[in-house]
């Protein structure tokens, strides 16, 4: 299994938000292409951009992320208000190794198979999760979709991965929802990541025994809760 360090982009900073709330910001930092080359200096060798504005359509970091995959060494997947097949086709153009999409694969099934159809292997669907329902745009509506059903649909798609943020949990280092991720990746055929209260050692290999193929962290890195390093050994390939 593999930890994947979030740099998480809001107004051009580095952030980290608490349960979704984008009233509730516990971390920003100024620059994050020094912060994305730090996590691979440590380490790490997969990274996961978000850009926090264009998934709630108050603005877009494209600047910020351009200069961060320009000058990436590993693999980087990146998502965020990803809604159209020229976005996706630009940022594996500008050196994505994946594209993480989340609202409107969702809400439409048609695109979605258009889009894993037309980029096999390099889509990674995001489910994100409050109670074992689907919220989109930015974690702003919860829908009535049941992620386990969810993702069990998208087994005939050729995607790279499934990534499923327990919203619930996110940023409060109280521990990631188990069941949950133990129930997604019973349910997916393909590799599944998990986001969302992972603080420890002990989480990340609670998630691999429950057959998890990475998870991707913020909070419990950037405020030292965790060690890096220490993650980075045991969980950097």
């Amino acid at each position: 299994m593999i930890a994947v360090p979030a740099v998480d982009l809001r107004g051009g900073k580095c952030v980290q938000l608490v349960g979704g709330d984008y009233d509730d910001e516990r971390v920003r930092l100024d620059d994050p292409g020094a912060v994305a080359a730090e996590w691979v200096r440590i380490g790490f060798t997969r990274l996961h951009i978000v850009d926090l504005d264009a998934a709630t359509g108050r603005g877009q970091n494209h600047d910020v992320i351009r200069e961060i995959l320009r000058d990436a060494t590993v693999p980087v997947q990146v998502g965020g208000g990803v809604r159209d097949e020229a976005r996706i086709e630009r940022l594996l153009e500008e050196g994505a190794s994946w594209v993480v999409v989340g609202t409107r694969a969702i809400e439409d099934e048609d695109w979605r198979r258009e889009m894993a159809d037309k980029f096999p292997g390099r889509l990674i669907i995001a489910a994100d999760v409050r109670e074992r329902k689907v919220v989109t745009r930015g974690w702003a509506e919860t829908s009535q979709i049941d992620v386990i059903d969810f993702v069990s649909e998208l087994s005939q798609l050729p995607l790279a991965g499934v990534l499923v943020t327990a919203v619930h949990l996110e940023g409060k280092m109280s521990g990631t929802d188990l069941p949950l991720m133990e129930d997604v990746a019973e349910a997916s055929q393909w590799p599944v990541f998990a986001s969302g209260g992972v603080t420890s050692l002990d989480d990340m290999r609670a998630l691999e025994h429950r057959g998890l193929s990475g998870a991707v962290l913020g909070m419990a890195l950037y405020t030292g809760a965790l060690d890096a390093r220490r993650l980075a050994e045991e969980f950097g390939a």
